[in-house]
């Protein structure tokens, strides 16, 4: 077993026709690591998107790369070629170098391009400017990259270049996330949560059948809000999204983007406080619990 990649939440370990997934402690925003170690974290995360690749299996008929979790903070999957730049529409099974995010409600960096005036009401489906919070009409579709330094959003045209895929497999793709979402966004609405949005990454199977991979459903990769405090009208954030918003509190977030706006060198992100890290290691068990059904 030989590791390969060491990414910002997990180590990726090649195990010949597998790969094995551990999760860690480790906790990233902004592209940035912080200098802090959450507990129960990776267990967290390992064990909640185990819980959805099992419902987009059993329930959404999606193939997933998913096959066992050794342990509560492992995960073996089925291995992808990865493509080094941009996919090729003449090779099958390999990971789109690609990642799809889908917004059913306005906030994180999509308030933020709003309220700069790049992105309109219209291309919202709206007629009016959105408030924080806002439930849009339509689900927002938006795909980045995802092997550049920083995320970017790209134009259909772009995406489809850098996916190596036609348009309809792009469709295809969005088609297969509402369809999962479906599932996620039932299930956690019984549970007192509103999936505000998420995002996912795919493979091209034998016959170029899009197959979820790597992780999703998680408080890392999506948003969560719980619901009785939003119907009287609070925020109250259930995911990674609430340590974004220490960040922004104390002003470095603001510092962070301006100087990668100028191109000058990114201020060091500082440590959580202790009463942070408490506060965001009990989060993670408890939003496995509320997402899942499941006991600790």
């Amino acid at each position: 077993m030989e590791l390969i990649r060491v990414g910002k939440v997990k180590e990726v370990y090649d195990e010949g026709e597998t790969l094995l997934f551990r999760f860690t402690d480790k906790i990233s925003v902004f592209d940035k690591m912080i200098p802090n170690l959450i507990p129960n974290k990776g267990e967290s995360l390992c064990r909640t998107s185990a819980y959805w690749f099992n419902v987009a299996r059993d329930s959404a008929r999606i193939p997933t790369h998913f096959i066992e979790m050794p342990s509560k903070n492992e995960m073996r999957v089925k291995k992808f070629y990865v493509p080094e730049g941009k996919g090729n529409p003449y090779e099958v099974e390999y990971v789109i170098p690609l990642e799809f995010v889908v917004r059913y409600y306005v906030a994180g960096t999509l308030f933020d391009r709003v309220s700069k005036g790049k992105i309109t009401p219209e291309n919202l489906g709206l007629n009016h400017v959105p408030k924080y919070g806002e439930e849009l009409d339509d689900p927002y579709f938006e795909v980045t990259t995802k092997y550049e330094k920083f995320d970017r959003v790209l134009t259909k045209g772009e995406a489809i270049e850098i996916g190596g895929m036609s348009g309809s497999e792009l469709n295809n793709v969005r088609e297969t996330i509402l369809k999962i979402d479906r599932r996620i966004n039932k299930q956690v609405l019984q549970r007192g949560l509103i999936h505000v949005d998420g995002k996912k990454e795919f493979a091209f199977g034998a016959g170029r059948e899009p197959i979820i991979v790597d992780t999703f459903g998680t408080a890392d990769e999506d948003r969560f809000w719980d619901k009785p405090a939003y119907d009287q009208g609070n925020i109250i954030e259930l995911s990674k999204e609430s340590v974004r918003q220490y960040y922004r509190s104390i002003g470095y977030h603001k510092e962070l983007y301006l100087a990668r706006e100028n191109k000058k060198e990114e201020p060091q992100i500082p440590s959580l406080p202790d009463d942070i890290v408490k506060k965001t290691s009990d989060l993670y068990v408890t939003m496995f619990e509320r997402i899942t059904g499941q006991k600790w």
